[in-house]
């Protein structure tokens, strides 16, 4: 049976054009993706708006249109054959899904895969997932811990949702952050509405691994802890 409509939200600083021929995602769905009938892309080319602003679009646009949402950074290579199929089985079984999270919350945390602010990293026994890293594959793989897994907390590389959940239960994004910490705080914000959330096994190679440490991550960090510091969702 054919997979639901995915529609793909991607902010991107390219040209549409570059984004097709240039950007990590582009590629992926130009190449080995296309005419793909239940895939649909909504791109927001030569971007500068925080990506909560762009993703909270897509929510309200899919109040009209449902699909299941996927919010995925253009630095994502797709590797998965089957990722549509996998996505739409990790949904059945998550109503929030990601590719890298962890089971736990503490103070102070610097990101799912932190125990505190200076990025110390958490054991495998609270992490889930598995991302490669770099330009070319193969490329080195980081393996965090068991897939699928239910988790607390998600990497923003990748989250996907039936829109039907996000609208059913008001989960938008906080835009106050631009980038660094608005997934984090997007899973506390669906952990306190009851929502459930997990990792999925699919395959893909990140281009980045990331700018932590530097001052619009600390901003980030700071702005963050004020907000969920002392709370337990």
């Amino acid at each position: 049976m054919e997979p639901p409509k995915i529609r793909l939200v991607c902010a991107t600083r390219h040209t549409e054009k570059d984004f097709l021929q240039k950007s990590a995602l582009g590629r992926s769905l130009a190449t080995a993706f296309s005419g793909l009938p239940f895939l649909e892309l909504m791109l927001y080319p030569e971007n500068r708006d925080g990506l909560p602003r762009i993703y909270n679009r897509a929510i309200r646009d899919a109040q009209r249109r449902s699909a299941v949402l996927v919010f995925v950074h253009d630095d994502i290579h797709l590797l998965d054959l089957f990722w549509p199929e996998k996505l739409v089985a990790g949904l059945d079984q998550y109503q929030i899904v990601g590719l890298a999270g962890s089971s736990r919350v503490v103070p102070g945390q610097a990101g799912w895969g932190f125990i505190d602010g200076n990025c110390a990293q958490d054991t495998v026994e609270y992490l889930s997932g598995a991302v490669a890293h770099g330009r070319e594959f193969p490329a080195p793989v980081f393996r965090f811990g068991p897939v699928p897994r239910a988790c607390k907390l998600l990497d923003g590389l990748f989250l996907a949702a039936r829109s039907e959940t996000l609208i059913a239960n008001s989960l938008f994004f906080d835009e106050s952050f631009d980038f660094h910490f608005y997934d984090l705080d997007f899973c506390r914000s669906a952990a306190g509405k009851g929502v459930s959330m997990g990792t999925c096994p699919i395959s893909v190679m990140h281009e980045s691994e990331g700018s932590f440490g530097s001052e619009a991550w600390r901003l980030g960090y700071e702005k963050y802890t004020r907000k969920w510091d002392g709370k337990t969702a």
